[in-house]
């Protein structure tokens, strides 16, 4: 009997063994990678510029108090400059990057911040943001170095860092909104040791950050919508004459184009001289008075278009308020930290950008400008619109002044919807086209066409 007891005995031991291993091995084997609760990583974000790279560090507060042993968990924006030298300290001790030929570069840390974010596979966390300046010795390549960084990593084996180029104005990325991926730092299991990172950004060209420029220039007077209402509340009274303090019947079409024209080249003389003379001298404006002074700019055409204040002079009135809008249309160049020579080149491509896209607005807008005009329903819409303009341009005055309100928001996000302003100002040139030929043709006597009139028509504001 002793045998087949030992035998099952042995038997049952077996299969409990294999129970216990194949069953954890079943759920491991199973589990979805969302089961193993990933951590947050880090984020390297760089700005090249000329001679420096700019280095913008998030870092996840719960790992990097872990690695390096300063607890910034409960740590507040308040209390963080008592920390900051600890920080500090730590970061340079881990921040060390090289030439290919392997000289050292200069490392300088900057500003901190806390704040509350999120990652998409880790859900919201506490995350520290530092400032930092990477600075190669002279005449080395900024576009090509060793990027030995080990933050977080030398501690936390699973921590994984990204590492970015958000601006580089000679690979034509100047909008600041999108990156492109450079590389991942983490720690080689299989050596135990952090790689460095091997940065190449290419060769680059001046050529890509004229176009880049042309570009952003373009989309910046698009989405400007401060900058294109005060174009157009002006050129909207345009081909309407005044008289005793009013708007009174038209002026000739010839008149009226000559004047559209004239307003629209002031403005565009007036911010290529701010622009060009506030970028080159690399002058220091602060922006709230600049931004103030463009709402009260648009604030005045608004009113003109509802009676004349200047009549005859839109084009001297567009010139010098558009000084104020060419400083504001440098201080997107400022932001870039270029050497004169990209500078000079940027400034040139970001004007072309602007004055294309303007030029664009300005012949779509046109023929829409001289049907309306000969509208009996011309006062009604004029008024509707400056009225509008003028409850926008009050809205960005005191928000700019230091009091938000969702009168600015909503005219801020006015600039979003750029594809339909297109898709309008179209269809309204196509529809004003068509009706003007249609009327030629409608008042041709039977052996030819003639001109159409130019009819006035009456005025009820």
């Amino acid at each position: 009997m002793t045998g087949p007891r030992n035998w099952l005995t042995n038997a049952l031991t077996r299969l409990v063994a294999g129970i216990a291993i194949v069953v954890p091995a079943a759920l491991l084997l199973g589990a979805s990678p969302a089961a193993a609760h990933p951590m947050p990583h880090s984020v390297v974000q760089l700005d090249v510029y000329r001679s420096s790279v700019s280095a913008r560090l998030e870092l996840p507060v719960s790992d990097f108090s872990r690695a390096s042993g300063i607890d910034l968990t409960a740590t507040t924006n308040a209390q963080l400059p008592s920390r900051a030298a600890a920080v500090r300290t730590y970061l340079l001790k881990h921040i060390h990057p090289t030439t290919t030929g392997g000289r050292t570069w200069r490392v300088a840390i900057g500003s901190m911040h806390l704040s509350a974010t999120r990652q998409t596979s880790t859900g919201p966390y506490r995350e520290l943001t530092v400032a930092a300046v990477l600075t190669p010795p002279a005449g080395a390549d900024v576009r090509h170095f060793t990027f030995r960084y080990d933050v977080i990593v030398h501690q936390v084996v699973t921590h994984v860092t990204l590492v970015t180029v958000r601006q580089d104005w000679a690979n034509g990325q100047v909008d600041g909104k999108g990156t492109t991926q450079v590389g991942t730092i983490e720690l080689d299991v299989r050596h135990m040791k952090v790689p460095a990172l091997k940065v190449d950004l290419g060769p680059g060209s001046a050529w890509r950050g004229f176009v880049a420029m042309v570009g952003l220039g373009g989309n910046h007077i698009l989405t400007g919508t401060d900058h294109l209402l005060f174009l157009l509340i002006l050129l909207l009274p345009a081909p309407l004459a005044a008289s005793g303090g009013r708007w009174t019947g038209l002026v000739g079409p010839r008149k009226a184009l000559t004047r559209i024209g004239g307003i629209t080249l002031a403005f565009t003389a007036g911010h290529s001289v701010a622009l060009a003379a506030t970028a080159l001298g690399r002058l220091q404006i602060p922006s709230w008075p600049v931004e103030a002074f463009i709402a009260a700019s648009i604030l005045v055409g608004a009113i003109h278009a509802i009676r004349p204040l200047f009549p005859g002079r839109e084009a001297v009135v567009a010139g010098v308020f558009g000084l104020g809008h060419g400083m504001a249309f440098s201080f997107v160049l400022a932001e870039m930290h270029l050497s004169t020579g990209q500078l000079a080149t940027s400034l040139l491509g970001f004007n072309l950008g602007i004055e294309l896209v303007q030029l664009l607005l300005v012949c779509l807008a046109l023929p829409s400008l001289l049907v309306l005009a000969r509208l009996r329903v011309q006062p009604a819409l004029r008024l509707t619109g400056a009225i509008l303009t003028g409850i926008a341009a009050l809205g960005w005055l005191v928000d700019r002044l230091g009091l938000p309100n969702p009168v600015a928001r909503a005219a801020d996000s006015a600039g979003s919807h750029t594809t339909l302003l297109l898709v309008v100002l179209t269809l309204g040139a196509l529809t004003s086209t068509g009706w003007t030929l249609a009327a030629r043709i409608r008042s041709a006597p039977p052996d030819g066409l003639r001109p159409l009139r130019w009819r006035a028509a009456p005025d009820r504001s």
